[in-house]
């Protein structure tokens, strides 16, 4: 594999990178907190100005046939802002399943409203989920953006149907979430009829794939972000005579930020080019990507603050924000001690 990006690669990087710093401020932030998490005017500059919505899905089903390394320098960017936008739930999840387990028509049929930001899906996961034909019971507690979400994408172990939000016997309770950025809410199918996906465990594994990556490419950019600003501040505040970045100690943290985020890039970009070459590693490396990313974006999250001092602890400094992301990171798609036993298993077999 080839751990270098190529051209056009750094040049999707660099417009991601200039439209989130942008457009994606704190105050629009925090005013989508304050509504339903959502920032809707970029979401639709995101989907229709930019068009970055179709990188991941392929040409055939609408997209823009690029992969999910692409996908991961877009969320990136979005992570290193903590951007306001469904992008999880609605188009790594969701969108990826359709387009990897959908018929034609229902490719034809939901895509196109997906890509555009004009339709908001949901992506609900239950394994112990009842289907009886097409109808179907069970719930996910934690669905991103579940509450404006107009469709969802079921799965369980056994397959994936779409289930219309406004459907008989779906149940949706927004909840109080410590991440308002990003909220959640409670989703119930309580005999709900769901069409079912042409190719369930298709839809699956590439939603999960996109998922996993995803998250984990949001945690490296918000990681790297919480150093960089970190570091600006070192720079500026002085105390004893001396900006605080000069002391040893202070330094040291800063250092051991800089070694975990590093590490934590070659696991996402591993993770992202696996899935595209169809490495046998795929499903080691993604697993690997998510547990240690997240984990790298707790970790300078908290250093972010602390480094920071008092103003670090206060609401009107955006620290908060990256550390409750990384929180719900860690927990979100399964925890690290999830992940890891997933890896212990492909490494160990039996012996995990």
């Amino acid at each position: 594999m080839e751990f270098v990006f190529t051209e056009e690669q750094a040049m999707i990087g660099e417009t991601a990178r200039a439209f989130f710093t942008e457009n994606a401020t704190s105050e629009r932030t925090r005013a989508a907190m304050a509504a339903d998490g959502i920032d809707w005017g970029l979401w639709t500059a995101f989907c229709q100005e930019l068009g970055l919505s179709g990188i991941g899905i392929a040409e055939s089903a609408g997209g823009a046939g690029l992969g999910l390394v692409e996908l991961a320098i877009i969320a990136e960017a979005a992570g290193a802002q903590v951007a306001a936008l469904p992008m999880l739930g609605s188009l790594a999840l969701a969108a990826q399943a359709i387009a990897a387990g959908g018929s034609a028509a229902q490719q034809a049929e939901w895509l196109p409203a997906l890509l555009s930001g004009e339709l908001i899906a949901g992506y609900v996961h239950d394994n112990e989920l009842t289907a009886d034909g097409d109808i179907l019971s069970g719930s996910d507690r934690f669905v991103a953006h579940g509450a404006a979400a107009r469709l969802f994408v079921v799965t369980s172990n056994t397959g994936a149907w779409i289930v219309p939000a406004d459907g008989a016997g779906v149940c949706v309770t927004a909840q109080t979430t410590m991440d308002q950025t990003r909220p959640y809410a409670r989703v119930a199918l309580a005999g709900a009829k769901g069409e079912p996906l042409a190719n369930g465990p298709a839809a699956i594994q590439a939603a999960l794939r996109a998922g996993f990556v995803t998250v984990a490419a949001e945690a490296l950019g918000g990681a790297q972000a919480a150093l960089d600003r970190t570091v600006s501040y070192a720079r500026e505040r002085v105390q004893f005579g001396r900006p605080i970045g000069s002391f040893q100690a202070y330094k040291h943290r800063l250092a051991d930020m800089m070694i975990e985020i590093e590490q934590a890039r070659s696991a996402v970009y591993w993770a992202a080019c696996a899935v595209d070459e169809g490495s046998d590693e795929a499903e080691l490396a993604v697993h690997s990507a998510k547990s240690f990313a997240a984990d790298t974006y707790f970790m300078c999250a908290g250093n972010m603050i602390q480094l920071h001092g008092g103003i670090g602890f206060t609401w009107e400094h955006d620290a908060h924000l990256y550390f409750k992301r990384a929180r719900a990171i860690q927990s979100m798609l399964g925890s690290g001690n999830w992940h890891r036993e997933k890896i212990a298993t492909m490494i160990l077999g039996e012996a995990a």
